[in-house]
Protein backbone atom coordinates (compact mmCIF):
# COMPACT_ATOMS: atom_id res chain seq x y z
CA UNK A 1 0.00 0.00 0.00
CA UNK A 2 2.81 2.61 1.10
CA UNK A 3 4.00 3.52 -2.43
CA UNK A 4 0.42 3.83 -3.60
CA UNK A 5 0.49 6.96 -1.27
CA UNK A 6 2.82 8.76 -3.89
CA UNK A 7 0.96 10.32 -6.55
CA UNK A 8 -2.17 11.20 -4.02
CA UNK A 9 0.37 13.28 -1.53
CA UNK A 10 2.42 14.64 -4.36
CA UNK A 11 -0.57 15.73 -6.46
CA UNK A 12 -2.14 17.60 -2.98
CA UNK A 13 1.29 19.05 -2.58
CA UNK A 14 1.47 20.57 -6.32
CA UNK A 15 -1.95 22.53 -5.65
CA UNK A 16 -1.55 23.60 -1.71
CA UNK A 17 2.00 23.82 -0.47
CA UNK A 18 2.90 27.40 1.02
CA UNK A 19 5.18 29.59 -0.65
CA UNK A 20 7.83 29.94 1.29
CA UNK A 21 11.04 31.37 0.63
CA UNK A 22 13.37 28.79 1.87
CA UNK A 23 11.72 26.29 -0.86
CA UNK A 24 11.92 28.75 -3.74
CA UNK A 25 14.41 27.57 -6.38
CA UNK A 26 16.70 30.54 -5.64
CA UNK A 27 17.43 29.42 -1.54
CA UNK A 28 20.76 28.63 -1.24
CA UNK A 29 22.17 25.55 1.00
CA UNK A 30 22.71 28.02 3.92
CA UNK A 31 19.06 29.38 3.72
CA UNK A 32 17.72 26.23 3.93
CA UNK A 33 20.02 25.37 6.86
CA UNK A 34 19.60 28.14 8.73
CA UNK A 35 15.00 27.75 7.82
CA UNK A 36 15.86 23.99 9.06
CA UNK A 37 17.67 25.29 12.19
CA UNK A 38 14.97 28.06 12.84
CA UNK A 39 11.87 25.25 12.11
CA UNK A 40 12.86 23.11 15.12
CA UNK A 41 10.35 22.86 17.89
CA UNK A 42 9.24 26.42 16.29
CA UNK A 43 5.81 27.66 13.84
CA UNK A 44 6.37 28.89 10.39
CA UNK A 45 4.65 31.83 11.48
CA UNK A 46 6.86 32.88 14.47
CA UNK A 47 10.37 31.76 12.14
CA UNK A 48 9.65 33.99 8.70
CA UNK A 49 10.63 37.42 10.18
CA UNK A 50 13.37 36.04 11.80
CA UNK A 51 14.80 34.01 9.29
CA UNK A 52 14.04 36.92 6.77
CA UNK A 53 16.13 39.33 8.89
CA UNK A 54 19.05 36.80 9.60
CA UNK A 55 19.50 36.41 5.75
CA UNK A 56 19.56 39.72 4.68
CA UNK A 57 22.14 40.40 7.52
CA UNK A 58 23.84 36.96 7.10
CA UNK A 59 23.41 35.74 3.64
CA UNK A 60 26.65 33.74 3.99
CA UNK A 61 28.29 31.41 6.64
CA UNK A 62 31.37 33.86 6.55
CA UNK A 63 28.94 37.14 7.00
CA UNK A 64 27.93 35.11 10.30
CA UNK A 65 31.31 33.50 11.29
CA UNK A 66 32.89 36.89 11.43
CA UNK A 67 30.58 38.14 14.01
CA UNK A 68 30.82 37.38 17.69
CA UNK A 69 28.47 34.84 18.88
CA UNK A 70 26.38 37.02 20.90
CA UNK A 71 25.05 38.79 17.57
CA UNK A 72 23.53 35.53 16.83
CA UNK A 73 21.75 35.60 20.54
CA UNK A 74 20.71 38.67 20.01
CA UNK A 75 18.90 38.25 16.53
CA UNK A 76 17.31 35.23 17.27
CA UNK A 77 14.99 37.05 19.19
CA UNK A 78 12.23 35.37 20.92
CA UNK A 79 12.45 31.69 18.85
CA UNK A 80 12.94 29.93 21.91
CA UNK A 81 15.67 27.61 22.66
CA UNK A 82 18.43 29.84 21.90
CA UNK A 83 21.07 27.47 22.16
CA UNK A 84 20.07 27.01 18.07
CA UNK A 85 21.69 30.48 17.66
CA UNK A 86 24.64 29.01 19.06
CA UNK A 87 24.81 25.96 16.94
CA UNK A 88 24.07 28.32 13.77
CA UNK A 89 26.91 30.39 14.44
CA UNK A 90 29.31 27.39 15.34
CA UNK A 91 28.06 26.11 11.64
CA UNK A 92 28.71 28.98 10.29
CA UNK A 93 32.60 29.72 11.24
CA UNK A 94 33.13 25.26 10.55
CA UNK A 95 31.33 25.66 7.20
CA UNK A 96 33.99 28.71 6.41
CA UNK A 97 37.62 27.27 8.10
CA UNK A 98 36.80 23.34 6.85
CA UNK A 99 34.50 23.74 3.88
CA UNK A 100 35.64 26.86 1.81
CA UNK A 101 32.55 28.76 3.26
CA UNK A 102 30.45 26.58 1.25
CA UNK A 103 27.82 24.38 3.08
CA UNK A 104 28.86 20.82 2.57
CA UNK A 105 26.88 18.47 0.02
CA UNK A 106 26.23 15.62 1.73
CA UNK A 107 24.70 13.90 4.16
CA UNK A 108 27.80 12.58 6.44
CA UNK A 109 29.48 15.94 6.07
CA UNK A 110 26.65 18.04 7.38
CA UNK A 111 26.22 15.64 10.35
CA UNK A 112 30.11 16.46 10.80
CA UNK A 113 28.93 20.51 11.91
CA UNK A 114 28.53 21.54 15.46
CA UNK A 115 24.64 20.76 16.51
CA UNK A 116 23.81 19.10 12.51
CA UNK A 117 21.95 16.01 14.05
CA UNK A 118 20.24 13.25 12.13
CA UNK A 119 16.66 15.41 10.93
CA UNK A 120 18.78 18.63 9.88
CA UNK A 121 21.16 16.52 7.91
CA UNK A 122 18.77 14.82 5.69
CA UNK A 123 16.40 17.97 5.40
CA UNK A 124 19.73 20.00 4.47
CA UNK A 125 20.95 17.37 2.09
CA UNK A 126 17.80 16.70 0.23
CA UNK A 127 15.78 19.87 -0.06
CA UNK A 128 19.90 22.05 -1.18
CA UNK A 129 21.29 19.33 -2.78
CA UNK A 130 18.53 16.68 -3.99
CA UNK A 131 19.97 14.06 -2.56
CA UNK A 132 17.60 11.20 -1.55
CA UNK A 133 16.69 10.54 2.26
CA UNK A 134 14.46 10.03 4.64
CA UNK A 135 13.34 13.21 6.42
CA UNK A 136 11.82 11.80 9.44
CA UNK A 137 10.41 15.20 11.14
CA UNK A 138 7.65 15.35 13.93
CA UNK A 139 5.05 15.65 11.33
CA UNK A 140 6.51 12.98 8.70
CA UNK A 141 6.42 10.61 11.50
CA UNK A 142 2.97 11.20 12.20
CA UNK A 143 1.75 10.80 8.62
CA UNK A 144 3.39 7.76 8.44
CA UNK A 145 2.39 6.28 11.58
CA UNK A 146 -1.12 7.09 10.67
CA UNK A 147 -1.69 5.99 7.37
CA UNK A 148 0.47 3.19 7.32
CA UNK A 149 0.81 1.89 10.72
CA UNK A 150 -2.75 2.89 11.58
CA UNK A 151 -1.40 4.21 14.59
CA UNK A 152 -2.47 7.76 16.28
CA UNK A 153 1.10 8.81 17.29
CA UNK A 154 4.85 8.04 16.57
CA UNK A 155 6.73 6.78 19.31
CA UNK A 156 8.19 9.39 21.16
CA UNK A 157 11.60 8.80 19.76
CA UNK A 158 12.77 8.07 16.30
CA UNK A 159 12.84 3.96 15.94
CA UNK A 160 14.56 2.00 13.69
CA UNK A 161 11.31 0.39 12.19
CA UNK A 162 10.35 3.91 11.23
CA UNK A 163 13.55 4.70 9.60
CA UNK A 164 13.35 1.52 7.87
CA UNK A 165 9.55 2.44 7.04
CA UNK A 166 10.10 5.44 5.51
CA UNK A 167 13.09 4.28 3.45
CA UNK A 168 11.61 1.77 1.75
CA UNK A 169 8.76 4.56 0.85
CA UNK A 170 11.22 7.12 -0.92
CA UNK A 171 10.56 7.01 -4.09
CA UNK A 172 13.32 6.29 -7.10
CA UNK A 173 12.75 9.88 -8.40
CA UNK A 174 11.78 12.93 -6.63
CA UNK A 175 12.80 11.82 -3.40
CA UNK A 176 13.08 15.58 -1.79
CA UNK A 177 9.76 16.56 -3.41
CA UNK A 178 8.46 13.43 -1.82
CA UNK A 179 9.75 14.42 1.83
CA UNK A 180 8.75 17.87 1.97
CA UNK A 181 5.23 16.88 0.58
CA UNK A 182 4.90 14.35 3.49
CA UNK A 183 5.97 17.11 5.68
CA UNK A 184 3.31 19.75 4.33
CA UNK A 185 0.27 17.33 4.67
CA UNK A 186 1.38 16.75 8.52
CA UNK A 187 1.65 19.97 9.16
CA UNK A 188 -1.44 21.55 7.09
CA UNK A 189 -3.73 18.13 7.35
CA UNK A 190 -3.00 15.58 9.65
CA UNK A 191 -2.12 17.18 12.62
CA UNK A 192 -1.35 16.37 16.00
CA UNK A 193 -4.92 17.65 17.88
CA UNK A 194 -7.27 17.67 14.99
CA UNK A 195 -6.89 16.05 11.49
CA UNK A 196 -8.71 17.03 9.18
CA UNK A 197 -9.35 13.88 7.44
CA UNK A 198 -11.63 14.95 5.02
CA UNK A 199 -9.34 17.33 3.36
CA UNK A 200 -6.55 14.67 3.36
CA UNK A 201 -5.70 13.34 -0.53
CA UNK A 202 -5.31 9.52 1.22
CA UNK A 203 -7.77 9.24 3.53
CA UNK A 204 -9.56 5.95 1.04
CA UNK A 205 -5.41 4.37 2.12
CA UNK A 206 -5.46 5.74 6.15
CA UNK A 207 -4.67 2.22 8.30
CA UNK A 208 -5.54 4.51 11.06
CA UNK A 209 -8.87 5.95 9.49
CA UNK A 210 -9.66 2.64 8.26
CA UNK A 211 -9.53 1.61 11.76
CA UNK A 212 -11.69 3.71 12.99
CA UNK A 213 -9.36 6.10 14.01
CA UNK A 214 -8.11 3.83 17.42
CA UNK A 215 -6.91 6.04 20.22
CA UNK A 216 -3.13 6.25 21.25
CA UNK A 217 -2.16 3.48 23.81
CA UNK A 218 1.51 4.42 24.66
CA UNK A 219 2.91 6.75 26.95
CA UNK A 220 1.18 9.97 28.53
CA UNK A 221 1.85 12.85 25.99
CA UNK A 222 2.06 15.90 28.31
CA UNK A 223 2.23 19.14 26.76
CA UNK A 224 5.06 21.43 27.86
CA UNK A 225 4.20 23.95 30.30
CA UNK A 226 6.27 27.48 30.35
CA UNK A 227 4.62 29.95 33.39
CA UNK A 228 6.76 29.76 35.88
CA UNK A 229 10.08 27.83 34.64
CA UNK A 230 13.02 28.13 34.31
CA UNK A 231 12.64 28.37 30.93
CA UNK A 232 10.52 31.15 31.32
CA UNK A 233 12.90 32.87 33.81
CA UNK A 234 15.89 32.33 31.16
CA UNK A 235 14.00 33.72 28.64
CA UNK A 236 13.44 36.84 30.81
CA UNK A 237 16.76 37.38 31.60
CA UNK A 238 17.95 36.91 28.06
CA UNK A 239 15.87 39.68 26.46
CA UNK A 240 17.67 41.47 29.29
CA UNK A 241 21.02 41.25 28.17
CA UNK A 242 19.54 40.86 24.55
CA UNK A 243 18.20 44.52 24.52
CA UNK A 244 21.07 46.34 26.50
CA UNK A 245 24.06 46.46 23.92
CA UNK A 246 26.76 46.52 26.43
CA UNK A 247 27.41 45.14 29.62
CA UNK A 248 24.20 44.58 32.42
CA UNK A 249 24.05 44.94 36.19
CA UNK A 250 23.26 41.90 38.29
CA UNK A 251 20.59 44.35 39.81
CA UNK A 252 19.20 45.22 36.30
CA UNK A 253 18.79 40.83 35.98
CA UNK A 254 17.28 41.24 39.76
CA UNK A 255 14.80 42.89 38.72
CA UNK A 256 13.23 40.97 35.69
CA UNK A 257 12.47 37.41 38.06
CA UNK A 258 11.24 37.38 41.76
CA UNK A 259 12.20 34.01 42.68
CA UNK A 260 16.70 34.63 43.78
CA UNK A 261 17.28 31.07 43.73
CA UNK A 262 15.65 30.56 41.00
CA UNK A 263 16.76 33.35 38.60
CA UNK A 264 19.98 32.11 40.38
CA UNK A 265 19.75 29.00 39.04
CA UNK A 266 19.03 30.40 35.07
CA UNK A 267 21.41 33.15 35.28
CA UNK A 268 24.32 30.34 36.05
CA UNK A 269 22.60 27.96 33.49
CA UNK A 270 22.79 30.53 30.70
CA UNK A 271 26.26 31.18 31.58
CA UNK A 272 27.56 27.21 31.46
CA UNK A 273 25.17 27.02 28.09
CA UNK A 274 27.30 29.96 26.52
CA UNK A 275 24.53 32.44 26.17
CA UNK A 276 25.96 34.93 28.41
CA UNK A 277 29.15 36.04 30.26
CA UNK A 278 30.37 37.88 33.26
CA UNK A 279 31.86 40.74 32.38
CA UNK A 280 33.95 43.38 34.87
CA UNK A 281 32.40 43.10 38.61
CA UNK A 282 28.90 41.78 38.67
CA UNK A 283 27.98 42.46 35.43
CA UNK A 284 26.69 40.44 32.36
CA UNK A 285 26.52 40.76 28.97
CA UNK A 286 25.67 38.23 25.66
CA UNK A 287 29.00 36.10 24.70
CA UNK A 288 31.59 38.18 22.77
Amino acid sequence: MGTGLHAPILDWYAVNARDLPWRRPGASPWAILVSEIMLQQTPVARVLPVWTEWMERWSTPASLAAEPPGEAVRHWGRLGYPRRALNLHACARAIVSGHGGEVPDSYDRLRELPGIGDYTAAAVASFAFGRSHAVLDTNVRRVLARTVRGEQYPPKATTAAERKLAESLLPTLSAPLWAVAVMELGALVCTARAPRCADCPVADLCAWRLAGRPAYEGPQRRGQSYDGTDRQCRGRLLAVLRDAHGPVPKAALDAVWADPVQRERALDGLVADGLAEVVGEGAYSLPG
